[in-house]
């Protein structure tokens, strides 16, 4: 049997006994220098962990991951886009709603709130601060919008009180030329009532005005 193969042979054995190393002991354990661990789980074919500062290696084939590309060994978890940059963004974009800080960290269990931080800085991602939190979206404004739509879709409280229906209702008489997103802000400011624009546009749909709406909007 060649060096190779017994070097090949060697490690795997040692992950067999153990699914996940850090470098300084797997050399230890294998008797060669930490560059020369290195060089072998490349030719191996290896994963670095997304938590713990990519401290963690396992081998290609031992992950089994989930349908989101996650594995965990214990407290150690992997992913199959690689760094926890990257499997934030992939989460996110994969998201039909956008997801929290709290809820990306508890997927991950791991704290993630200053990475997401920079990877908003830099562009990388979107994010809006809605009921009480920011949720973070796709890049990709096509996506963003409809993880948008779907966020609200799914957070739209009960009907509207009855005495915030009506002054909605007289403000659109008053400027039927208004869209949802300027009632909403109208509202706010004349009012100082918070009222979502899935919230009004639930309620034209209800009273049957959404047509009304949408013409007077696009009249000149």
């Amino acid at each position: 049997m060649s060096s190779s193969s017994l070097q090949k042979e060697k490690i795997a054995s040692l992950f067999k006994a153990q699914p996940c190393w850090k470098i300084d002991p797997l050399a230890k354990a294998l008797g060669y220098s930490t560059p020369s661990v290195r060089r072998l789980l490349s030719l191996a074919g290896y994963h670095r962990s997304f938590t713990h500062n990519g401290k963690w290696y396992t081998l290609k084939g031992i992950p089994r991951f989930d349908p989101e590309g996650l594995w965990f060994s214990d407290h150690i978890g992997f992913s199959k886009a690689g760094n926890l940059n990257n499997t934030l963004i992939r989460l996110i974009t994969n998201s039909p709603i956008g997801m929290s800080a709290e809820e990306l960290g508890e997927k991950l269990r791991c704290r993630c709130h200053s990475v997401l931080v920079q990877l908003y800085r830099k562009g990388h991602i979107q994010r809006e601060k809605l009921g009480g939190s920011f949720i973070y979206f796709a890049q990709d404004p096509r996506v963003a919008d409809n993880q948008r739509k779907g966020w609200h879709s799914l957070n739209v409280p009960s009907e509207l009180p009855a005495e915030i229906a009506v002054l909605i209702l007289a403000e659109f008489i008053r400027n039927p030329q208004s869209s949802f997103e300027q009632l909403a802000k109208t509202m706010q400011r004349t009012k100082n009532v918070n009222v979502k624009v899935a919230q009004i546009q639930k309620l034209f749909e209800q009273h049957d005005l959404k047509k009304t709406l949408t013409t007077a909007a696009h009249r000149p």
